[in-house]
């Protein structure tokens, strides 16, 4: 099959967001940012834990696999289509996990619930980020801890460097960013000072680094795209606009390239607060 033809057939968009992000993103890049996540929070035997904006649960899922039959695990989110595809995937995997809708500003529970609240990868997408962690700590418990992980500006993730400028130039500035959003122009003493505006005594904030791969280019377009709200755009362009697309991501990811397909490093800030 020639390159051609590959791309012409392979753009068949996932109808479900949700599940795309589940079946793409979670594997590929949110499941060891979880297990990083649940070890910074030192999860344990017993332990109450809350999952802030969840998603499609895969936090809650590392949690639920240590706190045994005497603790507890609870996922919130705002979006209830997140919300159905992590209630099916943690059933299939006989979890037991209870999934709340609500917002990350107002945590529909009692003060001093939990044992640790984690949040991965979602105070960036809160538009009163001191307001949720003031939140997260209200519902945390006195020995407990909370645990927030977001992803460090743009330029330390050089893969989604070159899909952003891609975007921008082949489908346009909001496609462009949107990718961006992810990503914010956040520094660690801008993470210290919403810790400390929201009432926290101890702030840790440390850098960590991972790696994503996909099998090529063209399925990192794809499977971004099927699973977020770039949907839209990509599929409006047409066949020559998306190969275009592809063929720029594949050149500014040439150093990035190897047998396997694509793999490039991402970096994070994760915060431990008390």
């Amino acid at each position: 099959m020639s390159d051609q033809t590959r791309r012409s057939t392979g753009w068949q968009l996932d109808r479900s967001a949700p599940e795309a992000y589940e079946r793409y993103l979670v594997p590929a890049i949110f499941v060891p940012w979880a297990e990083r996540l649940v070890d910074r929070a030192d999860v344990g035997n017993g332990d109450r834990v809350l999952d802030v904006a969840c998603g499609t649960g895969v936090v809650a899922r590392h949690a639920a696999a240590r706190v045994g039959d005497a603790g507890s695990v609870v996922g919130l989110d705002v979006n209830e289509g997140m919300l159905e595809v992590a209630a099916r995937t943690a059933a299939e995997a006989q979890l037991e996990i209870e999934w709340r809708a609500g917002d990350a500003t107002e945590l529909p529970f009692s003060g001093g619930g939990f044992d640790a609240v984690c949040c991965q990868q979602a105070l960036q997408f809160v538009d009163d980020p001191t307001a949720a962690l003031e939140e997260m700590g209200r519902v945390c418990g006195s020995d407990g801890c909370v645990v927030i992980s977001v992803w460090r500006p743009l330029e330390h993730q050089p893969g989604y460097v070159v899909l952003a400028e891609a975007l921008e130039r082949h489908v346009g500035e909001d496609a462009g960013a949107m990718m961006r959003s992810p990503f914010p122009a956040w520094h660690e003493e801008e993470l210290r000072t919403f810790a400390r505006d929201a009432g926290f005594g101890e702030v840790s904030v440390a850098i960590e680094i991972g790696s994503v791969r996909y099998p090529s280019a063209e399925e990192f377009v794809r499977r971004e795209a099927a699973s977020s709200p770039l949907a839209e755009p990509i599929s409006g362009v047409g066949r020559n606009v998306r190969d275009a697309l592809v063929s720029a991501v594949e050149d500014g990811l040439e150093a990035y390239t190897d047998d396997d397909g694509i793999v490039f490093p991402i970096e994070s800030f994760v915060l431990t607060l008390r």
